[in-house]
């Protein structure tokens, strides 16, 4: 373990052997981390917190603090970060509460960029991309593999897709439909992430025919279950296509139109 003579880790930590720790960095009682695991200065993690494998945690980072709900009562809840995350400096991370499930979860190999803030009760998948200064309330579910561009705030219980990328600056108040394209304040689906499909090898296709449903469901006019209807009556029946479907059939907030 390399850890520099100015950092503070209470003894019953549970810190792998093969983890460094930057100066100043205060780790409390409560904490797991795993192998491989490089933090670096100034960083606060506290609560009960679990953080994975092979994880990068920059400077002036605070993970695993206190909620920001006036309705919690310092009940036992958690964070639990999972493998191979890059987390940049001053990113802030909060417990879950107990309405909500008590955990917040990050999955595995997500980039969250510099100054973004996951709020308490926060599900994000593997692979996500969160860019600088994003901020996400409390109950916010971002599926795989979707990216959120800087300064993006998204409110609280909204669901982002896989595969979904939201513009730069946009404000989301409602769930943004898997493989779409969102910008706007408000978002709302501009068209396809064709870019970012293609990147993942989505075959054309498939990506053909989810641009031919994210134009019925938000480029043609009609209302939502008119536009389900002629997708599940037109467009041949791909796992893509039924997963589109059903993420908007089940949206409790609405989809952005």
């Amino acid at each position: 373990m390399k850890i520099e003579n100015t950092t503070i880790i209470h003894p019953k930590a549970k810190v792998a052997d093969s983890v460094e720790v930057g100066h100043y960095t205060i780790i409390d009682e409560d904490v797991v981390i795993g192998e491989g695991v490089r933090i670096g200065h100034h960083c606060y993690l506290t609560g009960n917190t679990t953080i994975g494998k092979n994880c990068k945690i920059f400077s002036n980072s605070i993970i695993g603090e206190m909620p920001q709900d006036l309705k919690f009562k310092d009940e036992k809840t958690f964070l639990k970060i999972g493998d191979n995350n890059i987390i940049r400096e001053f990113v802030t991370i909060h417990l879950g509460t107990e309405e909500g499930g008590k955990t917040t979860v990050i999955g595995n190999n997500n980039l969250i960029m510099a100054y973004s803030h996951i709020a308490h009760d926060c599900k994000i998948g593997d692979n996500v991309i969160i860019a600088n200064a994003a901020m996400f309330a409390g109950h916010v579910h971002i599926e795989d593999n979707a990216t959120i561009g800087g300064m993006v705030a998204i409110h609280q219980f909204v669901r982002v897709g896989r595969y979904a990328i939201i513009g730069g600056n946009s404000r989301v108040m409602q769930d943004i439909p898997p493989f779409s394209l969102a910008a706007g304040q408000p978002a709302d689906v501009v068209g396809l992430n064709s870019i970012g499909l293609r990147r993942a090898n989505v075959s054309p296709e498939i990506r053909n025919t989810l641009k031919k449903a994210i134009k019925i469901l938000f480029k043609s006019g009609l209302s939502t279950n008119h536009a389900i209807e002629e997708i599940e009556k037109n467009l041949p029946r791909l796992d893509e296509i039924i997963y589109l479907v059903n993420f908007v059939k089940t949206s409790e907030r609405g989809v952005a139109r």
